[in-house]
């Protein structure tokens, strides 16, 4: 064999060496939520294996990982946290304190203290309470570039070498957030004083960032609230008279039903704080603003 022949066979064998090395260097991505798990891949692409251990259908803000989960978060290179009080579990288990990247801690100062206290089950998560600190954080897109810049920031410290990819692709998703915060603004600017229900009170930055006129109950869009919660929803809409009602996800027609016998439409807003069955963040937030865009036709 020629001597031109073993330098492409060893070129050949150092290039597949070379891609081996670097398939090994992969960030270990872990996240608690689904929007951060997105702000990742979006932004470490094929440098990064993202991680969101949340089985479909549960709500990461309740989820309690078993003794398996905590020890993958544990193992892996980056752990991003929602911060705001999301996922109380972090506070209850050891996790490596220089591995931890609390994305909303930038705007500590603007988080939403919360007021009451009442308790309610949401399926699988069981009985718990949205007392303390708001913590969609995310439904306000400006904080939501806050928590991606945090995401950038991470994953530049543990491979700066991939730093200028980094910052690339967080400028690609920061316009496509950016983007989703003209559109919503524009939306509600129409009507800013337009009186909306909301069945849960998870929309709290969505709120303040673009000056929706609110009142939240404590529903789920597959149970039909008690009868006194119904003479409660009537006397609310003597002094907030909402035409609309903003869901996490679309109501059952029992609902759907008796809220239009009040003169009251449904909208779906999903806060998609865990995997959409079809589609992604984004899709999922265009399709929300889609719909929020009927509600302020009228």
């Amino acid at each position: 064999m020629g001597r031109r022949s073993w330098s492409t066979i060893f070129a050949l064998i150092v290039s597949l060496g070379w891609s081996v090395s670097n398939a090994g260097e992969r960030l270990v991505v872990y996240a608690v939520n689904y929007p951060l798990h997105y702000f990742a891949q979006r932004i470490a692409g094929e440098f990064a294996e993202v991680i969101m251990p949340v089985p479909p259908g549960v709500d990461p803000a309740f989820w309690q990982p078993d003794a398996t989960a905590i020890g993958e978060f544990q193992r892996a290179d980056i752990i991003l946290l929602n911060g705001a009080g999301y996922a109380k579990w972090v506070s209850r288990v050891s996790l490596p304190r220089r591995k931890m990247v609390d994305t909303s801690a930038g705007f500590s100062q603007h988080h939403i203290e919360t007021e009451g206290s009442q308790t309610h089950s949401h399926g699988r998560e069981g009985d718990h309470s949205h007392a303390g600190t708001a913590f969609t954080t995310w439904l306000d897109f400006r904080q939501a570039v806050e928590q991606a810049k945090a995401v950038r920031d991470a994953l530049s410290r543990l491979a700066p070498e991939r730093g200028e990819v980094f910052a690339d692709n967080f400028l690609e998703l920061e316009r496509d957030l950016l983007e989703l915060d003209e559109r919503l603004e524009a939306i509600v600017s129409r009507d800013p004083e337009k009186p909306l229900f909301a069945s849960h009170p998870v929309y709290q930055y969505l709120e303040r960032r673009y000056s929706l006129n609110l009142e939240s109950v404590f529903w789920e869009p597959d149970v039909m609230a008690p009868k006194i919660e119904w003479q409660g929803l009537v006397q609310l809409q003597e002094g907030h008279p909402a035409d609309w009602m903003l869901w996490e996800d679309e109501p059952s027609i029992e609902n759907r039903q008796r809220l239009l016998q009040l003169g009251v439409q449904s909208a779906v807003f999903d806060p998609c704080a865990n995997r959409p069955q079809a589609g992604d963040f984004l899709s999922v937030m265009s399709n929300n603003i889609a719909n929020l865009k009927r509600v302020f036709a009228q």
